[in-house]
């Protein structure tokens, strides 16, 4: 799957559109409280009739994610390994799932499996701004091994560290109707 974001300087309020014909997949929707962010909702724009068009959320101020109504702790999810400078974060769903090693380099998220050996997914994001040419917008690469059963998992887990990565940056170009004042 590959898609593009909407919003090019929001991935809190934006929408999953596919590269090639350019049909809404997901929509993503954050609500805002007195102290910030409470939660970003990834809604599901083609669900299956019968089914919930809520399929995952982060909540930001409990630290959590969920999918399909099951909530997790991000600690739950997410450990760390390497040294002080070569740090790495993996991310795993549940103990029977893949491990997914999410590295940040050179404007995109990577998720890796098997030891940094086989892409699983990218998360392309830009906002410098050119002057010769039109921002791109961010663009979502999940491959085949990935949709199998971890496509919104990958997807939350890109959403949450690039916005933890705007928060510690000190040029976050997130809009001001994004910050609680």
């Amino acid at each position: 799957m590959e898609a593009t974001l909407d919003n090019k300087t929001n991935v809190l309020n934006a929408q999953i559109r596919t590269v090639h014909d350019n049909t809404l997949l997901y929509t993503l929707r954050t609500t805002f409280g007195y102290f910030g962010r409470k939660d970003t909702v990834l809604l599901d724009e083609n669900p299956v009739s019968g089914a919930a068009a809520v399929v995952g959320a982060i909540h930001w101020q409990e630290k959590s994610i969920e999918i399909f109504g099951h909530r997790k702790s991000c600690s739950e999810l997410k450990r760390r390994s390497g040294r002080f400078y070569n740090r790495t974060r993996h991310w795993r769903w549940a103990p029977d799932r893949k491990e997914y090693e999410v590295v940040y380099d050179r404007e995109e998220w990577k998720a890796t499996l098997d030891h940094n050996m086989c892409i699983a997914g990218r998360f392309a994001i830009s906002f410098r701004p050119h002057i010769f040419s039109k921002t791109q917008p961010p663009l979502v690469h999940l491959t085949a091994r990935a949709l199998e059963e971890d496509e919104i998992f990958l997807i939350l887990v890109f959403i949450y560290n690039e916005v933890r990565r705007q928060e510690k940056t000190n040029s976050s170009r997130l809009d001001a109707s994004d910050r609680a004042w």
